[in-house]
Formats: structure tokens, sequence, C-alpha cells
């Protein structure tokens, strides 16, 4: 079998935010991609609307430029644990990975991941040592840390003997050694040229795909994307569903496109090698096989992580259900998430009892929130319930899973942070040291016990630490875990907040509204300083009289509130409170909005634990 010298196709693997987007904008200048005059966006490929907002990379990406008459078609993946999913089905298109290193912060539990898949897959691997202009940066370390992490992880001889090269993706700055002078990305991309192994192709044989993504239009319908293993297709082609057990479907080619810079372009024909994105087989699923009819042979395919954390997401049924969003009713929540399920392979939903509640899950807080966070920018209105674990038994044992945690935090907070993380079952496995006063934390802790975590990790480290965590295993159950320690400041009534009634009422809690914003009975507006639930009345206003009272009738100086995020909201919320998702708010509310029912229910609970 040939290869062909003119591709090469590359998977850019790394943590969060250690600069993959950044380095495909520098290739892309480099390569001349865009116009001399031409206006560019920061990071190009982070082209979600939430991806440029949080700026991660939530859904994976292909790209392709040409450098010395190849194509190096480039897949940009996510670094966030919770789109893992997305990293290992994107390497099984590809022949080699640039490993990305930030330089100051050196390989953290997504680099461990994404590496480890790499190596057992054989991939050639690239290291990039980025960000090499960060204060405190130690480019060398870091690198002899990389060759560490390798050889942790089993690499081969061959995968250890890996080309590296030092660079700055935001300047554009690319160097073979520390010592020499700053060159440019093209050092980069010879590099790919040279180390990557050429695609083996047979434009001869059976046409024959591994469908690793989907996408989905409203014009052309569901769109399979994958590498072509061997043989060609173009529109027209009659092609086979299958997998190991067999045929399972069956269509027609109506669209073909491949990649060119960061656009799909129509194309009437593609061959062994090529990355493209196939329109018309509606059939196709992640991990199944596209061939030829008379060649019904699949593919080896993989395991779709499974989902770790669900919510329940219902019809919101509170006092302003219906005021801000066009979609509420139960039907088009169902089709929403059905059609979801279609592309986003890591997601399950499934129904329960109640036709107004479905049973969502995914790969962890992140993952689930950027989905309600899109409905919601869609006109959805949804009712969230705290998130929960899934749970295993395995020969009688109940499993839970567990989440390996990097947590960098300045030396004087190293001890709350270990009192915290012990509260919540963790287990430390390792400390050290690190530049600037930092120590580096590494724990094994229930994933239930990192949600609301975070709100509470960043007041205690001012906003200092970093805190990082992928998916270990699942190992048995640990037992219970604190819930929140505080309780919820709950309004008595339906109406509009006062000034005069938040004011009086400072020194229970941290309100999360202002005054005129809209409120309902059992809504919750904010934090109690208590470990129990305080019923205020938040609508009061003053008695009128014709008296003045000398410097009391001045204007009311209130404290800002504590506005939450979706995901600050998430971790918020206890199991007998719900998140009001519309258009225009986030709400917090009591699944009982009635205080005198929601004390009786709390009554009966008691009596039956």
């Amino acid at each position: 079998m040939s290869r062909k010298q003119n591709i090469r196709n590359i998977a850019i693997i790394a943590h969060v935010d250690h600069g993959k987007t950044t380095l495909v904008d520098s290739i892309f200048k480099q390569t001349g991609a865009f116009r001399e005059n031409q206006h560019v966006d920061v990071r190009v490929m982070d082209s979600n609307p939430q991806e440029r907002e949080r700026g991660i990379t939530i859904f994976s990406k292909n790209a392709a430029v040409q450098h010395k008459g190849c194509k190096i078609n480039i897949v940009d993946t996510p670094g966030h644990a919770d789109f893992g999913g997305e990293v290992e089905r994107i390497l099984k298109m590809v022949d080699g990975v640039l490993l990305l290193v930030d330089a100051f912060e050196g390989p953290m539990p997504q680099t461990k991941f994404v590496l480890r898949k790499a190596l057992e897959l054989h991939l050639k691997p690239i290291v990039v040592i980025n960000k090499i202009d960060r204060p405190q940066a130690d480019p060398e370390k870091v690198h002899d840390q990389v060759l560490d992490l390798f050889i942790a992880l089993g690499a081969d001889e061959d995968q250890l003997d890996f080309p590296y090269i030092f660079a700055s993706a935001k300047n554009g700055i690319a160097k073979c050694n520390m010592s020499d002078p700053d060159g440019d990305m093209s050092l980069l991309l010879d590099m790919i040229v040279k180390e990557i192994p050429a695609p083996e192709a047979d434009d001869d044989a059976g046409f024959q795909m591994l469908v690793t993504s989907l996408d989905y239009s409203d014009y052309i319908g569901k769109i399979a994307i994958g590498r072509i293993q061997r043989g060609k297709v173009a529109p027209g082609n009659q092609l086979t569903l299958v997998t190991q057990d067999g045929v399972v479907g069956k269509g027609t080619v109506t669209k073909l496109f491949l990649f060119d810079r960061t656009q799909r372009v129509e194309a009437m024909e593609a061959t062994a090698g090529d990355i493209v994105a196939l329109a018309g087989i509606a059939a196709a699923n992640v991990g199944e096989t596209l061939t030829t009819p008379d060649q019904p042979e699949p593919i080896e395919s993989f395991e779709i992580s499974k989902p770790t954390l669900s919510m329940l997401f219902s019809v919101n049924d509170s006092p302003f259900a219906g005021q801000e969003g066009k979609e509420v009713t139960s039907r088009k929540i169902r089709e929403r998430l059905m059609k979801e399920i279609m592309t986003n392979v890591a997601l399950n939903v499934e129904e329960t009892d109640s036709a107004d509640t479905f049973r969502v899950s995914g790969r962890g807080e992140l993952h689930l929130s950027v989905l309600i966070e899109t409905m919601r920018r869609e006109g959805y209105e949804l009712a969230i319930s705290r998130p929960e674990v899934i749970l295993r038994e395995e020969n009688g044992v109940t499993m839970e899973p567990v989440e390996h945690v990097t947590i960098d935090v300045p030396e004087e907070y190293t001890g709350v942070v270990i009192e915290k993380m012990g509260r919540r079952k963790a287990e430390m496995t390792n400390m050290s040291t690190l530049r600037g006063g930092m120590n580096r934390l590494e724990f094994e802790i229930p994933t239930r016990g990192l949600i609301g975590y975070n709100l509470e990790f960043t007041t205690d480290t001012k906003g200092e630490g970093m805190m990082s965590h992928v998916f270990h295993n699942y190992q048995p159950y640990k037992g219970k875990l604190p819930s929140r320690e505080t309780g919820a400041l709950v309004s008595a009534e339906t109406g509009v907040a006062v000034a005069y009634a938040i004011s009086s009422l400072e020194d229970r809690g941290t309100f999360f509204i202002g005054p005129n914003a809209k409120v309902y009975e059992g809504m919750v507006v904010g934090e109690s300083t208590r470990d129990l639930d305080i019923t205020v009345n938040i609508c009061k206003t003053k008695k009128l009289t014709n008296m003045r009272a000398s410097g009391s009738d001045d204007s009311i100086r209130l404290t800002p509130p504590k506005r939450l995020s979706l995901e600050q909201a998430l971790e918020f919320i206890n199991d007998d409170e719900l998140l009001e998702v519309t258009p225009e708010n986030i709400r917090i509310r009591k699944k009982i909005l009635n205080a005198d029912l929601r004390a009786k229910a709390t009554k009966k609970a008691k009596a039956m634990a």
C-alpha cells in the first residue's frame, strides 16, 4: 500500500488554555490563509459564541493549510475533560499529534489523558512547548517533565525520541533551541511535513471510512465526518453502513466536502487519506463504518466514554413561566434534546415517569451547562435539577466515578484547600512546590465531591488558585458527603424587590438580586449567613408618614448583589431546589414554592429518615 506524500493529518492536543486555537491562528497567518488586509478574529477556530465567551474549545474543528505543496489537515480538539469524548474519536482520523504544553504550567491532567490516548494509537507526537514568553516560564524544565510523562505512560523507544519545538503562538515565534534566534511558524510546518507519516492509501480498493464525528444542517441533514481509509467517494455513490454486527443502514452521498482553511468546500471526488464530510447518510452514527455495498467490512471502532453526571430537564412551571421564552412545551424540549443526541454522542437522554421531565446525562457539569446555555439562547425555558453522579453496580458493590484533580495554589491557601478537599472525601496523591510561591496539590476525589466546590475554592483562594480535573476511574462508594453549609434566603411573596426591604435584611445574608427585580413566593433571592433557610419579605415597603426623620430618608446604600453565572447557580442549588432558566434570566427556586407546604414536607422527610 502506497502513502499519499502530499497529505499530512494531525490533531492538536493539550490541556485547556495551553494555546491550541491560538497556535492554529498563527499557522494560518504563516501560510497566507488570510489576505493582507483581511480582518481576522482572534482564535478563528473557536467559532461558537460560547467558545469565544468562555475562552475554551468545546467542539472539535477541522481545517487545512497548504505548505510547500503538501496539504496539512489540522483538527483542533477540546482541552477540557468534559469534552474528552471528542478527543478520543478525533485521534482515529490522524497519523500524528502536536502535543502543546504550557512553558510555565507544564503537563496537566488533560495533557496526560490525551497523550495516553495518542500513544495507545501509536500516533507520532511532536511536542510544542508554548508560551515561552510567559513570565517565570521554564521551557527546558518543562521539556524534561514531558519526557518523564512519556516514560510514565509507557511510550516505546520511537515515541520517546520525539521531535520538539519551542514557541510563542501568540507572537508567531518558533525555534528549535532556546538559544536560537526567533524563527517563525514555518519551522513547525517543516517539522510536521518531515516527521508526521503520510497516510497509507489505496485508491483502487473498495471505499471505507470510520465515522468519527457528526454535524447537522437544516438544509442537507446529518453530515458524517471522517478520514477515508481506502478507495474513493463521489456524490451519487451508494454506501452501506456497517458495524461489527453487520449491515445497519444504507444511503446515497448527496454532498461531499473537503476542508480548506476553516471552510468546508464542496468537492466532486475525494480519495484515501482525505478528511471529508458526507451528507445523505441519515442513519450514520459515530463509530460506524461507511463502505461500498459489495465490500461491507467494518473498521475497528472505539468505545464512546460513558456519562458520569445527570440532571433532570423539566418544563418550567414557575409563576413566571412562558413570559420570557418562545419554546416552553415538553414536546419542543423533547425534540431539541433528541436533535442534540444526533451529534453530541457523549450525551444521553432518557424519558422519565413524567411526560414533562427528561433525564439528561453527560461527562460533567460543563458539558451539560453548555447544552443548557445553548438551549436558553435558542429561546427555551427549562427547570433544571441539582446534578447527580451516575452510580454503577459491580459484583454487588456500589461504584461511583472518581476524578483526578490538580490544584495550583499560593502557599498561604494550601491548608484550607487540603482541609476542604478532605471533607469531600478526597485523598491527596502528590504535593510539589512550583515557582513563585505556589504549591501543586493532586487528589483523587469522588465526582460528587466536586459539585459545588468551585465557588468555595475561588473564595478560599481569593481567585488566585487554579483547579483542573479529569475522570480517573470508578471506585467503591465513599459514603455521604456534606451538603451546602449555608441556607437560602427565600422570598415570602410575589412582587417586586424593594431597596428598603433589601437594606433591612442585609444582615441575614448575601442577595442575588437588586431592587426592582421581579420575584415570586418560593424563589431563592440570596444566600443565608446561617445553615438554615430564612423566609424573607423582600417586597416590603416603608410605611408613609408626614414626618421626615433626620438623615434616615436619604438614599439607601445597598451592597451590590452577587450575580451567579449558570455554572455557579448549578453548583449552588440543593436537592430541594431547581434552577429556572429562561432566555432572559437564571433564577433559583424551591421545588415546593409555598412555605407551609415546604415546612410540612421537610418535617415528613425528617420523620422518615
